[in-house]
């Protein structure tokens, strides 16, 4: 009996905890503005690749608390006016970046070579992409010696504090209004003084802008975002201002682009001469012209102007971009998964393994079967407008 009296009295005390715990789960609701969110989240930031809009709600006995992060002012204006047409009582706790923490200094300027940008802060986690010397970026937080960014393309990543220089505002405008010199050659180095025998300051590849000082010679004096002076060879650089001026991008010089960079390696999430992956080779290209695309294939096809979907091929220029992957389904999206450049003759380069060149002619001893076979429709870019290409002869992101 008293063993019964114990395993009874055991049996009791559980049902009370237990009723206890439902009760509580009962009392905090997780998302209960889930809808609400997801249409405002749909109409500011359908990618999550540009866009910040990481919000949630919980609903406990203090009420209807929004909390989350997020760097799109009009957004969170949108959600917290519909909230309030439906007479939705709630706590503000969203945190605005960019985040306090920073001290103001809110801009930064890449200052190597070329900065790795990762999706998460960690040098272990995946290279989402690359930003050359001399990118400006935005930055929204920190976490230990890691800062989120978001590059000119608006795509957001995290970089170690290795590879850019932060500034406030004010040093920012300073930098932009600068003279400065575009590197033009795919590879190279600065250099201690006047003279490529002298000590290397860094490596330098294409398009690696600097802050000109002087010229002394054969060289450009130049000066690091974070201070460092070198010297550039003359006949591998251009003056920024000369070199926008002189853009013309037409199909040869997007060919001509094309080709200095044949042979380079396949790097997923490359977008420099030390490596690049499909789309970072096409971004390459496009920006040594003047132009800065989406970064992702996926984003690259949205852009521009419909050429070809029926794989005729019949009206398709030199610069014209070609994406490749699996079609939708009735129980499958898109996917875009491969793109590469048309440069004429039935022949495309792209990055695969390798910067290389093939053909859609399957008579042709380059003949690409496999890309081919999963070919989706090319765009066109060269000389179109639209709102997702950036023409750098237009002032704002390199200099004002």
């Amino acid at each position: 009996m008293k063993g019964r009296k114990y395993i009874y009295t055991f049996l009791v005390f559980s049902v009370f905890i237990l009723i206890a715990c439902e009760n509580k789960v009962e009392k905090t609701q997780e998302n209960p503005l889930e809808n609400q969110i997801t249409l405002v989240k749909n109409e500011f930031a359908p990618d999550k690749r540009v866009a910040l809009f990481n919000v949630s709600s919980i609903k406990n006995d203090d009420g209807i608390i929004l909390k989350g992060t997020s760097n799109l002012p009009e957004a969170v204006k949108t959600l917290k006016e519909n909230l309030t047409k439906e007479e939705i009582s709630f706590v503000d706790s969203i945190q605005m970046y960019p985040d306090a923490i920073l001290e103001g200094k809110i801009k930064a300027v890449v200052k190597l070579s070329v900065a790795n940008l990762r999706s998460n802060p960690k040098h272990s986690a995946e290279l989402a992409t690359q930003a050359t010397l001399g990118t400006p970026l935005n930055v929204y937080t920190k976490k230990d010696n890691w800062y989120l960014i978001q590059t000119p393309d608006k795509y957001l990543a995290w970089v170690d504090s290795g590879g850019i220089q932060l500034m406030k505002e004010s040093d920012f405008a300073t930098w932009k209004l600068a003279n400065k010199i575009i590197f033009l050659g795919t590879y190279g180095e600065s250099f201690e003084s006047e003279s490529k025998f002298s000590p290397v300051v860094s490596d330098v590849v294409a398009g690696d802008i600097f802050e000109v000082l002087d010229e002394v010679g054969l060289f450009f004096k130049v000066k690091y975002p974070d201070g460092r002076i070198a010297y550039v060879e003359k006949n591998k650089a251009m003056n920024y201002d000369s070199w926008l001026a002189s853009l013309n991008p037409t199909q040869e010089s997007m060919v001509e682009t094309a080709k200095t960079l044949m042979g380079l390696p396949y790097l997923w999430g490359g977008t420099s001469s030390k490596g690049v992956d499909c789309s970072g080779f096409t971004k390459t290209i496009f920006f040594l012209n003047g132009m800065v695309i989406p970064r992702d294939a996926s984003q690259q096809i949205h852009t521009g102007k419909l050429i070809d979907d029926d794989k005729s091929f019949d009206n398709m220029e030199p610069g014209d971009l070609l994406f490749f992957g699996k079609s939708a389904t009735e129980t499958s999206k898109e996917r875009v998964i491969h793109v590469g450049m048309w440069i004429g003759n039935n022949e495309f380069i792209h990055s695969a393994g390798r910067v290389h060149i093939s053909s859609v002619d399957k008579n042709a001893a380059n003949y690409d079967a496999y890309n081919y076979n999963r070919y989706l429709r090319s765009k066109r870019m060269l000389n179109e407008e639209d709102a997702n290409i950036i023409n750098l002869k237009k002032p704002g992101v390199f200099k004002d």
